[in-house]
C-alpha cells in the first residue's frame, strides 16, 4: 500500500493531545507530510469533546479514574479500549482511515488493529511504555503474579500483529526484537526530541523564585513509578538536613501519586521550599524553567526506568540547564555530560549532588551547553521526524 497521502488515525490512551508531547509531534509531522491525521484520546477537564488543531482532528473521550490498585488499573485498560473502539467506528465512517498508528499503554488496541486489517487497514505500534515494567514499577518487582505474565501475552500480541513496530530507543528495539520475536527490519527507531523553536523566547521573571537565591525545577508526570518521593526525601535533606533554606523546589505535573505527595511534603515541613505547579501551559514552563539553576530527575532504577528515555531530561536540555539524575542507561545515553548521575536510588547522594552544583555556577553553565548541543544531532525532533516519515514509505 502507498503511505504517501494516506489517512491515519492515531490511538492513545495515557495522555490527552496535544498535551501528550510525542503524539503531538507524530501527529503533525505526519500531516506535513501530506496525510489526513485524526487522533483519539482521553479528554482532560476544559477540554472539547472535538476540536481541528493545526489541522488535525481531535476526537477526546471521558477520562477513567486515576489507578491506585489492581482492580481500577483492569477497569482502566478495559474502559479505554471500549471507548477507543466505538469511536473508532464513528471516525472510520465519517473520516476513514488507512493505518491505525496504536501508542500504548494499554496494549489492548491490537484487538482494534486485528479488526480493521479485515477491511484492509494496517496496524502500527509506537511503543512509548514497557507495560510489563510499568506493573512492576507501580506494585512491585516481587508482582510477578497472572496479571504481569497477561501483560506479556498482550505486549506479544501487539508486537506480532503491527505491520511497523515503531519504538524510543535502542533498549525498547531489543525487547521488541528479543521478546516480541521480530526481524530487525520490522522495527524503527524514533526518539522524541524535542523543537527547540519551541523552547525559544521565555521572558526572564527572576520573581518566580519567590526572593530566593536558588531554584530547582521537576518536570513531568508524578506516577510511584516516577520517583518524586525519593526527590521529596533528598530536598527534605537539604532543607532540613543541611538548612539551605535558600532554594525553591519547583515540581510541574500532575499523575496519580500528586495528592499523596502534598501529603508527604507537609509530613516533612517543606511548604515552605517545594511548590506544586500541577499541569501548566508551555509558556509559563519555558518561564520557570529559564529561572532554573538545575533540574532534576529523580526516576528510581528499575527495569521500566534504566530502558526508557525520559522526555523531562530532553526538554531540560533544550532549556540548557544542568541536571542531577540516578544512573539510568537511558538517562546517561540522552543527557551525556549534561548531567551528574547519581548512585541508583541513594537519596542522600542525590542531595549532595544538588547542593554541589548549586555551589558551582561554572559548571552548571558548561552542562547546559553541552546538553543544548547534544540535541542538535540524532536526539533532535528534526532527525527523528524524518525517521518517522521513513517509516510510513
Amino acid at each position: 500500500m502507498d503511505m504517501k497521502n494516506k489517512a491515519v488515525l492515531i490511538l492513545v490512551e495515557n495522555l490527552s493531545v496535544p498535551f501528550d508531547r510525542r503524539v503531538w509531534l507524530e501527529a503533525r509531522a505526519l500531516k506535513e507530510s501530506g496525510k489526513t491525521v485524526t487522533v483519539l484520546c482521553p479528554r482532560f477537564k476544559n477540554e472539547k469533546d472535538f476540536e481541528v488543531l493545526e489541522g488535525i482532528n481531535i476526537y477526546r473521550y471521558s477520562q477513567p479514574p486515576a489507578t491506585k490498585g489492581i482492580l481500577s488499573y483492569i477497569f482502566e485498560f478495559l474502559y479505554s479500549f471500549i471507548m477507543s473502539f466505538i469511536l473508532s467506528m464513528w471516525i472510520f465512517f465519517r473520516h476513514g482511515f488507512d493505518v491505525i498508528h496504536a501508542c500504548n499503554p494499554p496494549d489492548t488496541f491490537f484487538v482494534i488493529g486485528l479488526f480493521y486489517k479485515i477491511f484492509g487497514r494496517r496496524f502500527y505500534f509506537d511503543q512509548h511504555d514497557l507495560c510489563p515494567e510499568v506493573y512492576l514499577a507501580k506494585y512491585g518487582s516481587y508482582r510477578k503474579d497472572l496479571l504481569y505474565y497477561l501483560l506479556l501475552i498482550l505486549e506479544f500480541l501487539t508486537y506480532r500483529t503491527a505491520d511497523r513496530v515503531i519504538v524510543t530507543n535502542n533498549s525498547y528495539r531489543d525487547i521488541a526484537i528479543s521478546r516480541g520475536r521480530l526481524s530487525e527490519d520490522k522495527v524503527f527507531v524514533v526518539r522524541t526530541g524535542p523543537e527547540l523553536e519551541r523552547f525559544k523566547g521565555a521572558f526572564l521573571r527572576p520573581a518566580l523564585k519567590q526572593d530566593r537565591k536558588y531554584m530547582v525545577s521537576y518536570l513531568g508526570v508524578m506516577a510511584p513509578q516516577d520517583g518524586v518521593d525519593y526527590l521529596l526525601l533528598a530536598i527534605d535533606l537539604v532543607v532540613n538536613g543541611y538548612g539551605r533554606k535558600d532554594i525553591l523546589f519547583n515540581l510541574m505535573g500532575g499523575g496519580d501519586s500528586l495528592n499523596d505527595l502534598k501529603r508527604l511534603k507537609m509530613e516533612l515541613d517543606l511548604d515552605g521550599s517545594v511548590q506544586f505547579t500541577g499541569r501548566i501551559p508551555d509558556k509559563e514552563l519555558m518561564e520557570y524553567l529559564v529561572v532554573s539553576d538545575l533540574c532534576v530527575a529523580p526516576d528510581p532504577k528499575n527495569p521500566l526506568n534504566d530502558k526508557s528515555t525520559m522526555n523531562k531530561i530532553l526538554e531540560y536540555m533544550a532549556m540548557a540547564r544542568p541536571i542531577v539524575s540516578f544512573d539510568l542507561k537511558e538517562s546517561r545515553y540522552s543527557a551525556g555530560d549534561s548531567a551528574v548521575y547519581v548512585r541508583p536510588n541513594d537519596i542522600r547522594e542525590f542531595a549532595d549532588r544538588i547542593i554541589e552544583l548549586l555551589n558551582d555556577p561554572e559548571c552548571r553553565e558548561r552542562m547546559g551547553r553541552i546538553g543544548y548541543e547534544r540535541l542538535k544531532g540524532e536526539l533532535s525532533w528534526a532527525y527523528n521526524k524524518d525517521r518517522l516519515i521513513h517509516v510510513y514509505k
